[in-house]
């Protein structure tokens, strides 16, 4: 069975999203737990985190159906020491916000290495650069997960827009390997910056191929969510702009085949399309293929 939503707001209170999710007819839902461009927020009250969870219980949604996602400054492949050490604080402060609301996972972007290449910079040279990168990401994840509980780190896919990272199936399989407590890591397909970064779903045959080196290369087992996003830019941009459902690059086609492909049973499938007010029709509409 498939579990729709998309990434609602927590304007008065994060109380507040599963009525909102709710109100567009979810079944899943995407939120922050704070604001997202601030490294730090006061903590819940006892009282808001009561509201959250009967608000949750009347909706229906299971924990499992959420994919709340962390703050847009933190970077844990910032090589400033002194940035990395705020990036990870505020990472874990992140994760312990969802443990008090009772969630099960938190999605987040892997990083960015911040080194800028130019015309002369070799492959290798590139590769280098990512892979200490990655392993920095990897270690602030196995600690982050040493001192938390139970809640997975859901790594999303990136459209690989500058230094960002995770652009690759190879990179989220090198962060998968490196981390100790599997139970604890799971990825987040986002289907634009799939498309951006030069993974094709366009038909049956480019989704059936690019889906199967994902399971080649990461694994099904590990897939704990994904952004349902149509793309502004053509395959293999490498930049990331979202737009709705069948209006940008990829088409319509390749939701039908994800509503249809049984991989993605019982996983948040969250739309992040550029048109809020029309997400109930883009939740019908997902529902109906």
């Amino acid at each position: 069975m498939k579990y729709i939503g998309a990434h609602v707001s927590t304007s008065g209170g994060v109380d507040k999203a599963p009525l909102n999710a709710s109100e567009i007819g979810a079944t899943a839902f995407a939120m922050f737990t704070k604001n997202q461009r601030q490294w730090f927020s006061k903590e819940y009250e006892k009282e808001t985190i009561k509201k959250f969870k009967e608000n949750l219980s009347n909706s229906g949604i299971l924990p499992k159906h959420i994919l709340p996602h962390d703050g847009y400054l933190i970077n844990l492949a910032n090589p400033d020491l002194q940035k990395n050490k705020q990036s990870f604080g505020s990472f874990v402060n992140e994760i312990r916000r969802c443990e008090q609301l009772g969630l099960d996972r938190i999605n987040f972007h892997p990083g960015n290495h911040l080194q800028k290449f130019n015309e002369n910079t070799t492959a290798d040279e590139k590769e280098k650069v990512e892979k200490i990168a990655l392993k920095r990401i990897a270690d602030n994840m196995n600690k982050a997960i040493s001192e938390t509980d139970n809640i997975a780190l859901v790594i999303e896919n990136t459209a690989g827009q500058g230094s960002v990272l995770g652009y690759k199936f190879e990179h989220l399989a090198f962060l998968i390997n490196e981390i100790k407590d599997k139970s604890r890591v799971g990825v987040c397909i986002d289907t634009c910056h799939m498309f951006s970064a030069g993974y094709d779903i366009r038909d049956k045959n480019n989704y059936e191929k690019t889906f199967s080196n994902f399971e080649k290369i990461v694994g099904f087992e590990f897939l704990k969510g994904m952004h349902i996003n149509d793309s502004k830019v053509k395959l293999g941009s490498r930049v990331d702009r979202h737009h709705s459902l069948g209006k940008g690059e990829i088409g319509i086609d390749a939701f039908k085949l994800i509503m249809n492909d049984s991989r993605m049973d019982d996983i948040p499938l969250i739309l992040e399309t550029i048109d809020s007010s029309i997400w109930p029709e883009e939740i019908k509409m997902l529902k109906k293929m």
